[in-house]
């Protein structure tokens, strides 16, 4: 007999899901052994409704499959014509904290907008009975105190998701627009015999796009006190995305531009503003440092660290699970945590839903789905402003292991400049890295070890943060190619060519000025090869410090260390005897002790000299 863990092992799926078709009575001869399950040893795993080709079939009683809502935000197009994972707790639980402004920080695709038009259709006061979008959800079981909320309030609601613009003048155009479209969903105040005629005059400069800057900044303030004026009763401000705008601006330099904007836009809806009711904003970062939210004590900031609202963005185990056997692809389980899981939100852990979403309705097919949503604008941010120390953790990360650092969750983008370590920060409430532990500071930060959470993301490190260092765009998978090869044939020649060649496309003079330079430079290239190897880099070994060694996760493969140095304007002959003395201080130094304690048998070593864009490569291979 085996256990459940033992037989998930064998058919590649969770040790929950065996207990499952253990309770479901799906897997005959097996028998409770206390509180465990006793499985037959030649018991044939479950089968029920599967996919197959990427198309759903159908449930047993022909029901047909709801589509799964990509790219769908619209709640009450989700929750009626898609598949829906029921988040309307969200609204008990603001209702039973009643804090009056809300900013959810989340990385994107987690469902914030849908989220914020839940909130939206709930609270919104509408001529059609809007509380028919609720009747079946959990919010409606939770009794008359929170269902005498719906449609109840005027709503005030503006995303900026899509505000990216290269310039302030075409941003603050956009902006007019979506005050303009927003205005116009309530022109019933035109109509209205409680507001005055100046005030009906600015809704008109709204209305026809007249209105300057300005008047524009106090377009939320002035909104909401019309709002309460016409239904005696302040509205709910919705406000998502927010720091967008903010993150182009930061990018295409107009930053000064958009943080004078936004700091009077959002003082005047929710700073000491009476005709509100309540407000929430979604957003990425919190952006406190630029006191856009000055003096807004009454802000209530939920992170990816804190655990209140932890359940509502983005998938549960649970809602997996439910979601997995609803389209019959139980046995992907397994699969599906390995590259979707793995983010803490809170004390929850989170599955990425936009991939998710994607994984099932493409036939289980696992790939790197969110990262093709856009451009990974933070990535390209931070690493600018990489050290050397940073380059190297990074690398670290990309192989599996935990690094710790220092996390403020008040980080904002021209920090960074400042204080490149707030890269760790920035990383993790934007979805790249996890904290599978912290320790709170007394400056208010976290002290964390810090991962990556899944395949995907590996996937983004390599694709996107290495192609960033290494300025990929000028280096061909040819070229990558040949260096990987030729390191394991051990092949000086071909590697130097290789390495020439990238240097030659990619570097330019004024690049090429540090050893540390090249150091990072042969990081990247080393570990854009794949992941045979664990890289060490500036260790201790025999009787002094290797640049970088490369230890073997396979006995096949042979262990690796490179020793690098660099002069300036160095002739043909003194690059070829700087290559020497490189190659010489492996073996005089015994760099490859470290190597020979762990019992590695095929041990390579390069010794690798620049200058400019040339490179010169001695090389020799010792065995047992």
């Amino acid at each position: 007999m085996k256990t459940c863990k033992e037989m998930a092992l064998i058919w590649n799926v969770t040790e929950r899901s065996v207990t499952k078709f253990c309770n479901e009575g799906k897997i005959p001869g097996a028998m409770k052994v206390g509180k465990s399950w006793a499985i037959p040893d030649d018991a044939k795993k479950p089968v029920d409704g599967r996919v197959s080709s990427g198309k759903y079939v159908k449930k047993r009683d022909n029901e047909e499959k709801k589509p799964l809502p990509i790219g769908i935000s619209d709640y009450v197009r989700a929750q009626s014509e898609y598949y829906y994972v029921d988040k309307t707790l969200l609204i008990k639980d603001f209702l039973d904290r009643k804090p009056l402004v809300s900013l959810f920080t989340r990385p994107r695709r987690f469902g914030k907008t849908l989220n914020m038009d839940m909130l939206r259709v709930f609270f919104e006061i509408s001529k059609e009975n809007t509380g028919k979008h609720f009747e079946d959800k959990a919010i409606w079981k939770c009794g008359e105190e929170y269902r005498s909320h719906q449609g109840k309030y005027p709503v005030i609601f503006l995303t900026f998701k899509d505000v990216k613009f290269d310039t302030w003048e075409a941003t603050i155009d956009k902006i007019k627009g979506l005050l303009q479209e927003e205005y116009g969903r309530h022109q019933e105040l035109l109509a209205s015999d409680k507001l005055s005629v100046y005030e009906k005059e600015y809704f008109g400069k709204i209305l026809d796009s007249s209105a300057n800057e300005v008047e524009l900044t106090s377009a939320l303030e002035r909104l909401s006190k019309m709002l309460t004026s016409h239904y005696g009763k302040a509205p709910i401000i919705i406000i998502d995305e927010y720091d967008t705008p903010i993150q182009e601006g930061y990018a295409k330099d107009f930053y000064e531009e958009i943080i004078g904007f936004m700091r009077n836009f959002f003082s005047g809806a929710f700073k000491d503003n009476k005709n509100l009711s309540y407000g929430f904003l979604t957003g990425i970062l919190r952006i406190a440092q630029e006191s856009i939210f000055s003096g807004l004590n009454n802000l209530t900031v939920n992170s990816v660290m804190d655990e209140e609202y932890d359940r509502y963005f983005g998938f549960t185990e649970d809602e997996v699970e439910q979601m997995l056997d609803y389209y019959g692809v139980s046995e992907k389980e397994a699969e599906l945590k390995e590259w979707y899981d793995g983010y803490l939100f809170g004390k929850e852990e989170i599955y990425n839903p936009w991939s998710v979403i994607n994984y099932i309705s493409k036939g289980c097919i696992p790939q790197a789905y969110w990262v093709n949503t856009g451009k990974n604008e933070v990535l390209e941010d931070v690493l600018k402003v990489a050290t050397d120390d940073i380059t190297e953790r990074l690398y670290s990360l990309l192989q599996g292991e935990r690094v710790i650092a220092r996390i403020d969750q008040n980080v904002v983008y021209r920090s960074l400049t400042e204080e490149p370590a707030n890269i760790y920060s920035l990383l993790l409430v934007a979805g790249y890295l996890k904290t599978p532990k912290k320790e709170l500071q007394g400056d208010g930060s976290s002290l964390c070890e810090v991962s990556i959470p899944n395949k995907e993301i590996a996937a983004v490190y390599k694709n996107e943060i290495l192609s960033h260092l290494l300025q990929i765009g000028a280096i061909s998978r040819t070229t990558a190619n040949k260096i990987a090869e030729s390191l394991y044939a051990n092949d000086d020649r071909k590697l130097q060519g290789a390495i020439a060649e990238y240097m030659d496309k990619a570097i330019s003079f004024y690049d090429a000025g540090t050893e540390s330079f090249y150091h990072g430079l042969m990081l990247g290239l080393i570990a854009l090869m794949d992941n045979r190897y664990k890289i060490k880099s500036n260790r201790e070994s025999g009787d002094g410090r290797y640049d970088i060694s490369m230890f073997p996760k396979e006995e096949r493969n042979p262990g690796i260390i490179m020793e690098l140095k660099w002069k300036k304007a160095l002739s043909t002959e003194e690059l070829d005897r700087l290559a020497e003395d490189a190659f010489a201080q492996i073996e005089d130094m015994r760099y490859d002790s470290e190597m020979k304690e762990e019992g590695i048998k095929e041990i390579l070593k390069f010794g690798i000299a620049f200058t400019g864009k040339n490179v010169c490569i001695k090389t020799g291979k010792e065995r047992d």
